[in-house]
């Protein structure tokens, strides 16, 4: 799990990174001099990609594919919630220095109102943020598709096509590799099947979601760019410090057995939002609610903090891997008691403890 989420990572600073001129799908346009008289948004305003944000709720699951040199992966595991009523969001992180963060809302753009595309954070210590506007959609009975292209290299550099068939979700990113290929060509495919809903039901209540309400007016914000890439917390037009609802998670672990624990070891917290036991029996199938988890150094005592997470009940897991399969198995030591719950409320902190001191038979 560990390598796949990492290399998943390494293709979205590879998606990050492509900077170019101005397309011509966008003929030089400067959006701030256009004097569109766009209606104030309301309940009957058209939205283009609204539907998007209908289907994304719940925690998705399934493998990356890859003609890369990254290969393919077993799975990848996202809990997308709402966080406003017109936006929805993830986190992820692999260790201390990679994480990332994403997200779609409305915005004010080229005169209209439209879905925005967020994604980014921190990889290897640096940060990457980017940005993607709709270009297109198509919705049926059977299925919708909606694609995202950088608002001002425009999909000749790079774009992000979501279709959702059913209960599946595909994700697939193009790019054209730093300008050295003619058009972009599939980078990567994420295919994964919804696993549960019941967690975001409480934010889907409270905000009434979604709603058409404009969550940033980004008719100027990209204006004498050379694409929506922004690599500083200080020039980025949406920071994840301005993001509303999300609350912070600090868990502090130790680790009573072993009791000389190995540092080249990895230790990973696993942030479920329903029990992973019966009593003492493992529920294989609740590792469907898997909705956080992170890989640390293994040490006899450390903290991480779980930001900009969503509010709700959970309960926390720590697995000292003694064999390197980033599994529950033989000869690896956990938690007891299992399941350490906690609750996280709206803009809320939260602190919980769990030792790791169990011998996996």
């Amino acid at each position: 799990m560990k390598r796949i989420l990492f290399l998943f990572f390494i293709g979205i600073v590879n998606l990050t990174m492509i900077t170019s001129c101005q397309s011509d799908d966008n003929d030089g346009d400067d959006n701030s001099n256009i004097d569109c008289n766009l209606p104030e948004i309301s309940a009957s305003s058209n939205v283009e990609g609204f539907g998007v944000l209908e289907k994304l709720s719940g925690i998705w699951n399934g493998p990356v594919f890859s003609p890369t040199p990254l290969g393919d992966y077993e799975e990848w595991i996202v809990d997308f919630r709402p966080i406003s009523p017109s936006q929805i969001s993830a986190k992820n992180e692999l260790d201390r220095l990679n994480e990332i963060f994403m997200s779609f809302f409305v915005v004010k753009y080229d005169c209209d109102y439209k879905i925005a595309f967020r994604n980014g954070g921190g990889f290897s210590g640096e940060v990457r943020n980017s940005y993607m506007i709709i270009d297109s959609v198509n919705e049926s009975q059977s299925q919708s598709f909606y694609r995202f292209s950088d608002p001002i290299s425009g999909g000749q550099r790079v774009y992000t096509d979501v279709l959702f068939k059913q209960d599946s979700l595909i994700m697939t990113t193009y790019t054209n590799f730093f300008n050295t290929l003619e058009e972009p060509t599939i980078h990567m495919t994420w295919k994964a099947s919804l696993r549960d809903e019941t967690a975001a039901q409480e934010a889907i209540s409270l905000f009434n979601f979604p709603k058409k309400e404009m969550t940033r007016d980004f008719s100027s914000t990209f204006n004498g760019l050379q694409d929506a890439v922004f690599y500083s917390v200080a020039s980025d037009p949406y920071p994840e410090s301005e993001q509303p609802y999300l609350g912070d998670t600090t868990v502090s672990v130790t680790i009573s057995n072993p009791v000389n624990p190995d540092s080249s070891k990895n230790m990973l917290l696993i942030i479920t939002t329903q029990p992973l036991f019966n009593g003492n029996v493992f529920q294989f199938e609740n590792l469907n609610y898997r909705s956080r988890y992170v890989f640390l150094e293994a040490q006899s005592s450390s903290t991480y903090n779980f930001n900009y997470m969503h509010p709700g009940n959970y309960y926390v897991n720590a697995l000292y891997d003694s064999n390197g399969d980033f599994n529950f198995t033989s000869g690896d030591f956990i938690n007891f008691p299992f399941d350490v719950p906690f609750t996280l409320t709206s803009n809320g902190t939260s602190n919980t403890t769990v030792d790791i001191n169990l011998l996996i038979p």
